[in-house]
C-alpha cells in the first residue's frame, strides 16, 4: 500500500524524501506560490488588471497618451507611499488612487480623508496629478466598461469556495533507502496479521462470549464496511489501492489512543486527505464503542495488565502516537517480528494440514495480536528515549554533560517525545490573540536562573595587585564574570563564550587580557615587548568604544591601547610600541595578509580576541573566519601560543563554533542562556494579516503606535527601529501624526524642568532640520546617515529621558549601547544592497536589537515587540524560541581567501589548501549539515572528511583565480603560484569580481575619467544604491563639481559613485545625510583601488598609466585636483591667497625663483610672500644625475644619484622620510624598464647628500634617442622629476666571439699522464671531456691558456696537469697558484699537503695573511699556493727576491673576479708577471681559469694567448646539467622579503629533492639561524618532522652533545646544518663531516663557503642575492659571478644526472638575473679607481722612473684592453 504521508517535521529528519534533483520542483513550487498569491493578494483592483484591462479595450494608438497617464498616477503614488517599501507597495497605491478617483472630478475633502487614513501626510500636488490623470483615461470608457471592470474584481473576489475541495493528491511514492527490514505496513506477504479482519475472524471467534459475537461483528463490520467504503469511493484512480485490513488496523490503533478528538481530528485529516472527511466524522462519532466493544471483548488477562504496567510508566500520555504518521520500529521490536513472521509461516503450513480444524494450537495463543501489540507499545516507550533518525555522533553529543553549558532549550531537547520542536514549539505561560487585524503572541519574560550552591562571587579585593588595578571602582565580578572567572584569569585555554547581551563579557575579555600580562610580570616589571593582544570589534563604533573602555582600565599598568582600523591608521613605530590594538576583522585581515611585512607583530600575538563571533554566518562571517583559520595554522607551524577567546550572543549550534575555534568545550565553552540576562525580556509577536501591501503598511503603523502609546503611558521610554533611514523621519511623522489627531499627544511631551532647557538649547545648535523638529513633541531619529555630533547628542538626550521615543535603525543597537524599556520592530523587510531587493530581517538583529531592551538599574523587565507579516510570523517565532543553526558564509568570498593565502605562500598546492579549509568554520559546518553546502548524503558516507568534496571546490576556485591570472596553477601537479595581480588584490583586499572587471575594461591607454569609471564599476561598491530622493542632488553636484565625465549619469549606481567621487575630491558640499555617509565610503575605498591600480599598472610597466594613476590616488588622498596649485596642500596659507596664485599662473617654478617681496607685491599682501616662499622651498622636490655603462651589447648599468632639493619641516614631512616611485620609461615603446621605491631620509634631505642608486636597464638595437627617468613623489602632488638618458654618443662593446664548442671526443684515460706516480693521484679512470680536450695544451705545451668552463666541470685537476708539466720539464723552478679567497687556499693545502707533498715528494708551501712561512722554506718549496693580495705584496720587491724570479708558471684560479673590487690586484700581479718576464727574458707561463666569460678574447689577448691556449665553453657544458628556477619575490624591504622566501625554500626542497642533499646559500650569519628555524616550523607541521635525518638519534644526540652553538644543536637535531664563519671551528668541522656522509640532508651556509668548501649538492637554493655591505651601510647585490659559483654547487658529479639550482630573488632583479645566467657576463677592469696606489707601488719598487714608464706599464694592464673595446663604460 502507500505508505502514510510523513509531515515536514519527520521528513526533516530522515532521508527519506527525494533530493536528488531540487530544479523542477523549485519551478513547481515558485508556480504554485505564486498563483496561491495571486489568489491571496486580490483583494480588489490590482494594478496589472488595470493594464491588461486596459490592453483589452482600447487600441494602440490610444494607449501611447494612456501610458503616459498610467506613469503619472505611478508617480503620484510613489510621492505618497515613499519609495523605501518597493515597487509593489507602489503598484498597489497607484490601483487605490485608480479607484479612488475613478469616478470623481477633484480631489474633494472625502478623497483627501481616505488618502490621508491609508498613507499618513501626502503632498497634495501629487493627489491633483492623480486624480488628472485618472480622468483622462476614463475619458476613453464608457460607464459600463468601468462598472464591468470594478465589478469582475469584486466577482472573483465574492465567489469563494469550500477549502480544501480542489486539492489534489499526488499518490507517487519516494522509494524508502532498502533497509535490511522493511517497514510492516510495506510487508506484501499474506501471511502478517497485524490485519484486522484475519483478527476479527480467526481469534476473536475462540476468545469471546457467543452473546457478545453478533454485536461485536457489527461494530467491527462497521469500521470495516466504512473503510471499504471509503476507499472505494476516493482512491479509484490510484495504481495501489491501500489494503482494507491494513487501513482498519492503523485507524484502530489511532482510534484507541488517548488522545483529544481534536489531536485525532488532526492527525485523521493528515492521514485520510480531505475526501475522507466523512469517514473521519463517523469514526469520531462512534469511536468509543468501536473501541470499548473491542477491548472488552478481551479476556486476557495478560494483556491487562501489560496495559495497566503501560499507564503507570507513563502517566497521562500512555501511547506514544505511531502509525498516524510512519512506522516506527524499535530493535527489539524488529527481533519480536521476525520471532512473530518465522511462527506465523510455521502455523500457516500447520494450519493447511489441519484443514478445517478449529482448535488453535498452543503455539498460536503465545502469539496474541494484542499481546503483540503491548509489547510493541512498550518497546515503543523505550525506544522513545532515544532520539530517532539521528546520526550516530549527535547522538554521542546529546548524552554528553558540558560542565558550563546553561541551556535550558538542550535539556528541553533531550527528553522523549522531541521530534523537530514538536513538544516544545513555544515556552509555557503563553498568550496569543487573534483579531482581524492581526494575531499576537506574548511570551512571558523568564525568570533568572536560581543560584547554585558552587556559583560564588569572586570580589575584586581577592585579586591579586594588578587585577585590582584594572577593575578599580568596581566591587565584585557579576554571575557569568564569577563562573567564568577561574578559566579566563587563571588558565591559557581558548574559551567560547555565549551570553546574551548586556551579561559583561567585555570584562571577560578583559580577565583574559591580565591573565596574558599576569605571565610576562616578572620582579615587579611588565615586559611589554613580548606579548600583542589584538581585540577584533565587527564595527569601528565599537571598536573606539572598546578602544576607550580598554585604554582607561589598562592605563594604571601603563599598557598601551591603539585603535587600528580604516579610520585609525597606525604607523609601524606605533605598532610595535602598542600592547594592545583594537581592530575590525577587515583591517586585521589586511595586516595578517602581509604577513612577512608585519611579520613581528603576527608573530608576537599572544591573545585573540574576536567580538561578536555569531557574525560568522552574516556577509563579513568570512573574514572571521579567515583570520580564525590563519591563527590556527600559525599556532600549528610555528609552535607559539596564540590564546583565542569568542564572544557572542546566545547561539544554537555553540559546540560547532567551540570547534572552530579549537575550543575544548569540557573547560572553555560557556554557554548562558535568556534566563541570565541582566533584565529578563518579554516578547510579542505581531502578524498584521492583510496582504494588501498598501493596507499591511497602514495597519503596521497603526499597531505600531499602539504599542508605543501603550508604553508610554506606563512612563516607559521606548525605541522603534525600522529599516530605512529615510524611514526614520517617516515613521517619527507618523507616530506624531496619529497622536495628534486622536488627542494623545501631550503623553510624548518631555518633562519641563531646568535640565530641559538646556536640552533644548543644545537641540537648536544642531544642524539636523528633523532632529530640531522633532524635539518638542518629545520624539527624535538616529541613524548613520547622521553626523556623528549629532548623533552623541541624540544618543544623550534619550539617556537623559529628554526623548520619548526614539526612531532608529540597527545600526544603534550595533554600535552603541543605549538600552530603552522596550523597543519595537517595525516591519522585518529589509533592503539587501547585496540582492538589490527585499530580504527578512536576520535573526542576529533581532536578538541585538532585543538586547537593548530592559535598563539594568531601572526595569525589572524589559519588552521586545517585533511587528511583522503574518506569513513571517510562524518564522520568527521557531527562529527567536527554536534558534537555527548559524551557516558559514565562507563559500561565497572562497577566491578572495585562497588568494590572500596563496599570495601569503601559506598555501602553495592543493593539497595545502584542502588542509586550509579543515581549520574553517564552513568544515565545520559542512560537516554537520552536507545538504545546507549541496553535499549529497551518499557522498557524506562515503567520504566522511569531505576531502573529495574540499579538494573539488579548491580546483574550481583554483581555476577561476587563474583565469583571473590572480594565481598560477598548475592542474597536473596542484600547485599554485602567485602573481602580481594576486598580491595586488590581496594586499589591497580587492575582490575577485573586482579584479575580473579591471582585467576586461583596463588597458594602457585610459584617460582620467575612464579611470573613474572603471572604479565606479568595482564590486566594492555594489552595495551602494541610487535613492529617489538624491536624483535632484545628484545632478547639481554633477553639473557643479564633476570636473571629468561621468559615464552612466545620475540613474545608475556607478553614475552616482563616479559623481560623489569627483564632489568629494572637489569638496563639494552635500545636504542629504545618505549622501555624505555614501561619498565618505566611496572616497575610502577609491583610495584604495586606485592604489592598487596604479600598482597593477607598474607591474604591466604601463609607464603612461602608472603616472596618471599614482596622481590620482595623490588627487584622492589630497582631494585637490591635478591641476590646482601644489600649494594648496598647505593648510597654513588663506583660501584667498592660494586662489590669487592660480588666477596669476605662478608655478612653484616660478615662485622658487621669486624673492619673498616680490611675491608678496605680486598676491598684494607684502607678509604673505615670507609663508608662501617658505612652502615653497618645502615641497619635496629632487634633483637626479645619471651616468651610463653599458655592459654588454644589450644591457645598461645605471647609475643614478639623487639630491633631495628641499626644506625639511616636520609637521609637514613628518619624521622619517619622503616616499618616492622612480621608473625608467621608453616613451617610444610605451615600457618601464625598472622601477622602484625610494625613501628620501629625513638625516640626508637635510645634509642635502646624494643618494646612489644602480640599477641595470635593456637597449635594443636600433638605439632609442632617449629613455627617462621619471621620480614622482608618492604623497606629493606636484613633486615630481625627470632625467633623460641619451644614447647619442653611446659606443657599445664590441659583439664577442663565439665560444668553444666541445668536441666529441674518446674520453681519455689517465694513463695518457705517462707516470705511475700522477695516475694514482686520481681516483677515476677516465679524464672528462673538458679535461680531455685541453689535455694536451696544457700538459705537452708551454703556452699560456685560458681555460673558461662552468663551476664543477673540473679545472682543478687542468691546474694540476700544469704543475705537473713544471715538475717534469723545470724540476728546479717553482709554480705559483693564487687563490683569490683564503679559505680556497686552505682548501687546496688540505688536498694537495697529502697528494703532492706526500705522495709525490714536493714541498708545497702556503702563503696567506695567516700563514707567512720564513724565507728558506720559501726559498725550498716547489709549489707555493697564495692570494693575490700577498703575491702582490711579495712580487712587488721582485728584484731583491730571487725566488719570484725562479716562478715559471702563475695559475690564477677565478680569473674572471678581474671585474670584482679586488680585481686590480689581479691584474697588477699578470702585468707585473709579463713585465718581470720581458726583463729576465725566462718566460713565465701564465694559466687563468675562469667560469665561462663573455669577452673571453680579450682576456687571451692581455694574457698574451693565441688561438691555441684559449678555451671558452659555454655555461651549458657541464658535467652535471643543471635546471635553473628563478622566483620573483616583491617587497621593498630585505628582512621581510627573505623571510617570504622561506615557505618557497621549503617547497623546493620538497619538490626537487625531498631525499638528496640540498645547500641553501643566505647572506648572513642571522639569516642562516632564522631560515633554519623557519625551515623546522614547517618540519613540524609534516607526518615525520625528522625526515631530514638520516642517523640514529641516539647517535646524534651524542654527536650534538659536543656541539658548543645553542642553536646548531637544535637545528643538527632535525637534519639541517649551518655553516657560517662564526662558528667555532671544530662545529664547522662536524657540520661538513655529516653533510658531506649525507647524515644530514639539508646544509645553509653563508655565501663563502659557495668559494671555500667543494661539496656538491643535488639541490642548492640561494636564498636571496643581496648582502649588507658595511661600508655603505646598505643592501647590495652579489657579484654576479658569487651567484654562479653558488649555482656551481649544484649536482654531484657521481650521483646525480642532472642537478637543480632554485633562485629566490628581489622580483625586480628577475629579468637581470634571467639574462646573465645563461648568458656569460663581460669581464671589466676596475683598475681605475685605484691607479694611484699601483702606480705608487711600481715606482717605490723602482720599476717606473718615468712618465714615459707609466705610460709603456699601463699599456700592459688590462684596463687598457677594456678601455679601447667599450670606452663609454668608463664614462
Amino acid at each position: 500500500m502507500a505508505l502514510p504521508r510523513l509531515t515536514g517535521a519527520l521528513r526533516s529528519f530522515s532521508n527519506v524524501t527525494k533530493q536528488d534533483n531540487y530544479n523542477e520542483e523549485v519551478a513547481d513550487l515558485k508556480i504554485k506560490r505564486s498563483k496561491l498569491h495571486e489568489q491571496v493578494s486580490d483583494l480588489g483592483l490590482t494594478w496589472k488588471k488595470i493594464i491588461t484591462f486596459l490592453n483589452e479595450k482600447l487600441e494602440k494608438s490610444k494607449m501611447q497618451s494612456i501610458n503616459e497617464d498610467l506613469k503619472d498616477i505611478l508617480h503620484a503614488a510613489k510621492q505618497i507611499v515613499g519609495t523605501d517599501n518597493g515597487r509593489e507597495a507602489i503598484e498597489s497605491g497607484a490601483a487605490f488612487l485608480f479607484m479612488t478617483f475613478h469616478l470623481k472630478d477633484c480631489v474633494g475633502h472625502k478623497e483627501t480623508k481616505a488618502i490621508k487614513q491609508m498613507f499618513g501626510p501626502f503632498p497634495s500636488s501629487s493627489a491633483t496629478a492623480a486624480c488628472n490623470a485618472t480622468n483622462r483615461i476614463i475619458s476613453h470608457f464608457s460607464q459600463d466598461d468601468l462598472t464591468a471592470l470594478v465589478q469582475m474584481t469584486e466577482k472573483e473576489h465574492g465567489d469563494g469556495f469550500f477549502f480544501g475541495k480542489n486539492l489534489v493528491f499526488s499518490f507517487d511514492m519516494h522509494d524508502l533507502d532498502h533497509f535490511d527490514e522493511l517497514p510492516i505496513n510495506g510487508e506484501t506477504q499474506k501471511t502478517i496479521s497485524l490485519d484486522y479482519k484475519k483478527f476479527l475472524n480467526e481469534h476473536l471467534q475462540e476468545a469471546c462470549t457467543p452473546a457478545l459475537k453478533p454485536v461485536e461483528k457489527s461494530n467491527g463490520s462497521f469500521l470495516w464496511c466504512e473503510v471499504e467504503r471509503y476507499l472505494n469511493s476516493t482512491l479509484k484512480e490510484m495504481t495501489e489501492v491501500p489494503r482494507v485490513e491494513d487501513l482498519c488496523c492503523t485507524l484502530y490503533d489511532m482510534l484507541a489512543s488517548i488522545k483529544s478528538g481534536d489531536e485525532l481530528q488532526d492527525e485523521l485529516f493528515e492521514l485520510l486527505g480531505p475526501e475522507g472527511l466523512e469517514l473521519i466524522e463517523k469514526l469520531l462519532q462512534n469511536r468509543i464503542t468501536i473501541v470499548d466493544r473491542f477491548l472488552n471483548s478481551s479476556n486476557d488477562h495478560k494483556f491487562q495488565a501489560l496495559q495497566d504496567n503501560c499507564k503507570k510508566i507513563l502517566g497521562e500520555n500512555a501511547k506514544p502516537n505511531y502509525g498516524c504518521q510512519v512506522t516506527i520500529q524499535s530493535e527489539q521490536e524488529k527481533q519480536l517480528m521476525k520471532q512473530y513472521r518465522r511462527e506465523e509461516k510455521r502455523i500457516a503450513r500447520r494450519e493447511k494440514k489441519a484443514g478445517e480444524d478449529l482448535e488453535v494450537s498452543e503455539g498460536l495463543m503465545c502469539f496474541d495480536p494484542k499481546e503483540l501489540r503491548i509489547q510493541r507499545e512498550q518497546a515503543l516507550l523505550n525506544a522513545r528515549n532515544v532520539p530517532i533518525l539521528n546520526r550516530q555522533r549527535d547522538v554521542d553529543i546529546e548524552k554528553i554533560h558540558y560542565p558550563h553549558v546553561y541551556d535550558s532549550q538542550a535539556q528541553a531537547m533531550k527528553t522523549s517525545a522531541f521530534i523537530a520542536g514538536a513538544k516544545m514549539i513555544l515556552p509555557e505561560g503563553i498568550q496569543r490573540e487573534n483579531n482581524k487585524l492581526y494575531e499576537e503572541v506574548r511570551i512571558p519574560y523568564s525568570e533568572p536562573m536560581p543560584l547554585s550552591f558552587e556559583e560564588k562571587p569572586v570580589y575584586i579585593q581577592d585579586l591579586d595587585e594588578i587585577g585590582q588595578l584594572a577593575f578599580k571602582g568596581m566591587k565584585r565580578l557579576n554571575r557569568i564574570q564569577s563562573i567564568v572567572f577561574e578559566t579566563a584569569y587563571n588558565t591559557n585555554e581558548n574559551m567560547l563564550i555565549c551570553a546574551p547581551t548586556g551579561a559583561g563579557k567585555t570584562n571577560i575579555a578583559m580577565l583574559t587580557v591580565l591573565h596574558e600580562i599576569r605571565q610576562h610580570f616578572q620582579q615587579g616589571v611588565i615586559k611589554k615587548n613580548e606579548f600583542k593582544i589584538v581585540y577584533v570589534a565587527p564595527m569601528k563604533a565599537l571598536a573606539a568604544e572598546m578602544t576607550n573602555y580598554f585604554s582607561r582600565r589598562l592605563e594604571p599598568l601603563g599598557i598601551i591601547v591603539k585603535e587600528l582600523t580604516g579610520d585609525m591608521q597606525l604607523s609601524k613605530s606605533e605598532i610595535l610600541r602598542t600592547q594592545m590594538l583594537v581592530t575590525t576583522p577587515e583591517k586585521w585581515d589586511v595586516v595578517t595578509r602581509k604577513s612577512v611585512g608585519d611579520v613581528a607583530l603576527s608573530q608576537i600575538v599572544k591573545l585573540l580576541i574576536l567580538d561578536e563571533v555569531h557574525l560568522l554566518h552574516e556577509d563579513r562571517g568570512p573574514v572571521l573566519e579567515s583570520i580564525v583559520a590563519r591563527t590556527l595554522r600559525q599556532v600549528e607551524s610555528t609552535q607559539s601560543m596564540i590564546r583565542i577567546l569568542g564572544l557572542s550572543a546566545t547561539l544554537p549550534n555553540y559546540l560547532d563554533v567551540a570547534t572552530f575555534l579549537h575550543v575544548n568545550p569540557y573547560i572553555g565553552l560557556f554557554f548562558f542562556d535568556g534566563r541570565f540576562r541582566p533584565v529578563p525580556l518579554g516578547q510579542t509577536f505581531l502578524g498584521i494579516k492583510c496582504a494588501n501591501k498598501m493596507q499591511q503598511l497602514n495597519n503596521m503603523d497603526e499597531v505600531c503606535y499602539e504599542n508605543v502609546l501603550k508604553q508610554v503611558k506606563a512612563g516607559h521610554q521606548v525605541m522603534v527601529f525600522v529599516h530605512a533611514r529615510n524611514a526614520t523621519v517617516r515613521t517619527a511623522m507618523s507616530l506624531i501624526e496619529k497622536a495628534k489627531n486622536c488627542g494623545q499627544i501631550s503623553f510624548f511631551f518631555p518633562t519641563q524642568g531646568h535640565e530641559y532647557a538646556l536640552a533644548e538649547k543644545q537641540v537648536q545648535r544642531s544642524r539636523n532640520k528633523q532632529v530640531r523638529e522633532l524635539f518638542p513633541d518629545g520624539f527624535s531619529i538616529h541613524h548613520a546617515g547622521m553626523l556623528r555630533q549629532d548623533r552623541n547628542l541624540v544618543e544623550n538626550l534619550f539617556s537623559n529621558g529628554h526623548i520619548k521615543v526614539l526612531v532608529c535603525t540597527a545600526t544603534l543597537a550595533w554600535g552603541v549601547n543605549l538600552p530603552a524599556h522596550a523597543v519595537i520592530i517595525k516591519g522585518t523587510q529589509i533592503y539587501a544592497a547585496k540582492r538589490g531587493s527585499f530580504v527578512d530581517l536576520g535573526i542576529l538583529d533581532v536578538m541585538q536589537i532585543f538586547g537593548r531592551a530592559g535598563r539594568p538599574q531601572f526595569d525589572k523587565f524589559g519588552e521586545g515587540i517585533i511587528i511583522t507579516t503574518h506569513d513571517k510570523l510562524s518564522h520568527y517565532l521557531t527562529l527567536l524560541t527554536q534558534r537555527n543553526p548559524i551557516e558559514s558564509q565562507f563559500l561565497e568570498s572562497l577566491a578572495d581567501n585562497l588568494n590572500a593565502e596563496i599570495a601569503l605562500g601559506t598555501v602553495t598546492n592543493v593539497e595545502e589548501a584542502v588542509k586550509w579549509i579543515s581549520y574553517t568554520y564552513l568544515y565545520v559546518r559542512m560537516r554537520a549539515n552536507p545538504l545546507a553546502y549541496g553535499i549529497s548524503h551518499k557522498a557524506y558516507q562515503i567520504d566522511p572528511t569531505l576531502r573529495k568534496h574540499r579538494e573539488q571546490l579548491v580546483i574550481e576556485v583554483g581555476r577561476k583565480l587563474d583565469k583571473a591570472q590572480m594565481i598560477r596553477f598548475e592542474e597536473r601537479t596542484g600547485y599554485f603560484s602567485s602573481t602580481d595581480l594576486g598580491r595586488t588584490a590581496s594586499h589591497y583586499y580587492i575582490k575577485y569580481n573586482t579584479i575580473e572587471t579591471f582585467n576586461e575594461l583596463f588597458d594602457a591607454h585610459k584617460t582620467e575619467g575612464d579611470i573613474f569609471a572603471i572604479v565606479s564599476k568595482a564590486e566594492e561598491f555594489d552595495q551602494i544604491k541610487v535613492r529617489e530622493e538624491e536624483i535632484e542632488e545628484l545632478d547639481t553636484l554633477l553639473s557643479n563639481f564633476c570636473e571629468l565625465s561621468t559615464p552612466g549619469g545620475v540613474e545608475n549606481s556607478y553614475g552616482k559613485i563616479n559623481i560623489l567621487l569627483q564632489t568629494y575630491i572637489s569638496r563639494g558640499e552635500m545636504d542629504s545625510f545618505s549622501l555624505i555617509s555614501d561619498s565618505a565610503y566611496v572616497a575610502q575605498n577609491a583610495a584604495r583601488i586606485v592604489r592598487a591600480l596604479f600598482e597593477i599598472a607598474l607591474r604591466k610597466r604601463w609607464p603612461a598609466m602608472t603616472y596618471r594613476l599614482l596622481n590620482l590616488s595623490k588627487v584622492i588622498d589630497k582631494r585637490l585636483w591635478g591641476w590646482a596649485s601644489p600649494l594648496r596642500q598647505f593648510s597654513v596659507l588663506p583660501p584667498h591667497i592660494l586662489t590669487r596664485l592660480e588666477e596669476k599662473k605662478l608655478t612653484v617654478d616660478k615662485l622658487k625663483d621669486m624673492r619673498k617681496d616680490e611675491i608678496g607685491h605680486i598676491l598684494h599682501h607684502v607678509n604673505i610672500g615670507l609663508k608662501v616662499k617658505q612652502c615653497v622651498h618645502q615641497i619635496p622636490s629632487v634633483m637626479m644625475e645619471a651616468s651610463i655603462q653599458p655592459i654588454t651589447r644589450t644591457v645598461l648599468r645605471v647609475t643614478l644619484s639623487i639630491y633631495p632639493d628641499f626644506t625639511w619641516n616636520d609637521q609637514v614631512h613628518g619624521t622619517v622620510g619622503e616616499p618616492w616611485w622612480i621608473w625608467v620609461e621608453d616613451p617610444t615603446n610605451d615600457h618601464i624598464y625598472h622601477s622602484e621605491y625610494f625613501l628620501a631620509l629625513k638625516k640626508q634631505v637635510i645634509s642635502k647628500e646624494a643618494q646612489l642608486l644602480v640599477f641595470t636597464i635593456p637597449i635594443f638595437e636600433p638605439l632609442p634617442s632617449q629613455y627617462y627617468i621619471r621620480a614622482v613623489s608618492d604623497r606629493w602632488l606636484g613633486a615630481e622629476a625627470v632625467c633623460i638618458i641619451n644614447f647619442q654618443h653611446l659606443i657599445l662593446p664590441e659583439r664577442h666571439p663565439p665560444h668553444t664548442e666541445l668536441l666529441d671526443l674518446q674520453p681519455l684515460p689517465i694513463t695518457a699522464l705517462g707516470c705511475k706516480a700522477y695516475e694514482a693521484l686520481y681516483n677515476f679512470s677516465h679524464f672528462n671531456p673538458v679535461q680531455t680536450q685541453i689535455f694536451h695544451t696544457l700538459y705537452h705545451t708551454d703556452c699560456n691558456v685560458l681555460l673558461g668552463a662552468p663551476t664543477g666541470s673540473g679545472k682543478t685537476v687542468a691546474a694540476e696537469l700544469a704543475i705537473f708539466r713544471v715538475f717534469n720539464k723545470y724540476p728546479t723552478s717553482k709554480a705559483v697558484y693564487i687563490a683569490p679567497l683564503k679559505a680556497l687556499v686552505r682548501e687546496r693545502m688540505d688536498d694537495w699537503k697529502v697528494r703532492i707533498e706526500e705522495k709525490l715528494g714536493k714541498k708545497v708551501i702556503e702563503l696567506t695573511g695567516d700563514v707567512t712561512p720564513d724565507m728558506k722554506s720559501i726559498a725550498k718549496a716547489d709549489l707555493i699556493v697564495t692570494t693575490p693580495e700577498k703575491w702582490d705584496g711579495v712580487s712587488r720587491s721582485w728584484q731583491n727576491r730571487s725566488y719570484v724570479q725562479q716562478v715559471t708558471i702563475l695559475i690564477i684560479d677565478e680569473i674572471h673576479l678581474l671585474g670584482e673590487e679586488r680585481g686590480p690586484v689581479l691584474e697588477v700581479i699578470v702585468s707585473r708577471t709579463n713585465f718581470i718576464s720581458s726583463h729576465t727574458e725566462k718566460p713565465v707561463r701564465v694559466v687563468g681559469l675562469s667560469t665561462a666569460l663573455a669577452n673571453a678574447r680579450d682576456l687571451a689577448d692581455w694574457l698574451n694567448i693565441k688561438q691555441m691556449g684559449l678555451f671558452n665553453f659555454r655555461p651549458s657544458v657541464r658535467p652535471v646539467p643543471l635546471e635553473v628556477h628563478i622566483q620573483g619575490f616583491p617587497g621593498q624591504h630585505y628582512c621581510p622579503r627573505m623571510a617570504s622566501m622561506n615557505k618557497p625554500a621549503f617547497q623546493a626542497i620538497r619538490s626537487h629533492s625531498p631525499a638528496k642533499p640540498v645547500l641553501i646559500f643566505v647572506s648572513s650569519r642571522r639569516q642562516t639561524r632564522l631560515t633554519a628555524l623557519e625551515l623546522i616550523a614547517f618540519l613540524a607541521t609534516e607526518e615525520d618532522p625528522k625526515q631530514w635525518l638520516n642517523m640514529d638519534e641516539r647517535e646524534m644526540e651524542n654527536i650534538i652533545a659536543t656541539v658548543r652553538d645553542s642553536n646548531l644543536k637544535l637545528t643538527l637535531a632535525f637534519g639541517i646544518g649551518m655553516h657560517h664563519a662564526g662558528l667555532h671551528e671544530r662545529d664547522r668541522k662536524t657540520v661538513e663531516e655529516l653533510f658531506v656522509n649525507c647524515k644530514v640532508q639539508v646544509l645553509i651556509a653563508t655565501s663563502t663557503l659557495a668559494w671555500g668548501v667543494n661539496f656538491p649538492a643535488h639541490l642548492v637554493i640561494i636564498k636571496g642575492t643581496e648582502y649588507y655591505d658595511g661600508k655603505t651601510r646598505r643592501y647590495v647585490d652579489f657579484p654576479i659571478t658569487d651567484v654562479l659559483q653558488m649555482m656551481g654547487r649544484a649536482g654531484r658529479p657521481q650521483f646525480d644526472d642532472q642537478g637543480k639550482a632554485v633562485i629566490l630573488v628581489h622580483d625586480i632583479k628577475k629579468d637581470f638575473y634571467k639574462k646573465f645566467l645563461y648568458e656569460p657576463f663581460p669581464v671589466e677592469s676596475s683598475l681605475l679607481g685605484v691607479l694611484s696606489d699601483h702606480l705608487n707601488a711600481e715606482i717605490a719598487g723602482g720599476t717606473i722612473t718615468s712618465k714615459q714608464d707609466a705610460m709603456d706599464y699601463i699599456t700592459w694592464t688590462y684596463f687598457f684592453r677594456r678601455l679601447i673595446m667599450n670606452p663609454r663604460h668608463r664614462s
